[in-house]
């Protein structure tokens, strides 16, 4: 099973929120949202296969493609050991796609769904970066690729903190981890179709930075068409928008549970 770290509030009726990172971070992401969360809701932090403190965690040996839907049920697995029943659920970039995944197959389990710096859809520039990755990754040291990737999809002054924050986490895997993760680059293109034509019943709000150039035009066109969906735009904010703007993501993503409920 992955690692995982829980934080339980004093209400006993409390509801869950399962965090979700992307790829190459980890739980550690979510350290300006657990003081503000943990008063009103009890917290589930995970840490994906092969990041945080799941990359010592040894997983089945012969699954050794890592696919979404492998992924996916490495979250169902923990919510079952913890018994949790129901969750609101917190993505950022690739994790929006593991949650929104998860709510697919087990919409029972999910409250809402926030979408932080979602990917929706790979434009043109995406698509020659993953190109690139996929041809070079077992040529080319990962973290090269990596800080490319991070310096392209956040390129601000402003988005530094959030850039040094990925690139750092990312040291801390191996190179085949990193092509493992990589592989999955195959299934985006039909599973991010699916998501922008099929409007999933679950109340949803994606939280993007009006500088996520790559990825906020193709959520806004989703929020047109799917009519259980929200989006906020953060003003001066990139990608990782929990981290370049904490106390609008916490106060909005608060905001939208407390009406969910």
């Amino acid at each position: 099973m992955i690692h995982y770290t829980k934080f339980l509030c004093k209400n006993n009726n409390a509801d869950w929120i399962t965090f979700v990172h992307g790829a190459g971070g980890s739980s550690t992401i979510w350290y300006k949202q657990i003081k503000y969360f943990s008063r009103n809701y009890n917290l589930l932090l995970l840490d994906l296969r092969g990041h945080g403190k799941s990359k010592s965690i040894l997983l089945n040996p012969f699954k050794k493609k890592y696919t979404f839907n492998s992924i996916t049920n490495d979250i169902l697995e923990v919510l079952d050991a913890e018994k949790i029943k129901k969750s609101h659920f917190v993505g950022i970039s690739l994790g929006t796609i593991l949650i929104r995944n998860f709510a697919e197959q087990n919409s029972k389990r999910v409250k809402s769904l926030i979408m932080g710096g979602a990917i929706m859809k790979l434009n043109l520039r995406s698509k020659i970066l993953m190109f690139l990755g996929n041809s070079t990754k077992s040529i080319l040291p990962y973290m090269w690729i990596y800080r490319l990737l991070a310096f392209i999809i956040m390129p601000n002054k402003n988005h530094k903190e959030s850039r040094l924050l990925f690139v750092n986490e990312a040291k801390k895997l191996y190179q085949k981890e990193f092509k493992k993760w990589f592989q999955l680059t195959t299934e985006l293109v039909p599973l991010l179709k699916f998501f922008r034509q099929i409007e999933i019943s679950i109340p949803t709000y994606y939280i993007m930075g009006d500088q996520d150039y790559m990825f906020l035009p193709s959520v806004r066109e989703v929020v047109k068409n799917h009519k259980r969906s929200m989006l906020f735009v953060i003003p001066n904010c990139g990608h990782v928008v929990n981290v370049d703007k904490p106390n609008t993501f916490n106060s909005k993503m608060f905001e939208f549970m407390s009406k969910s409920n």
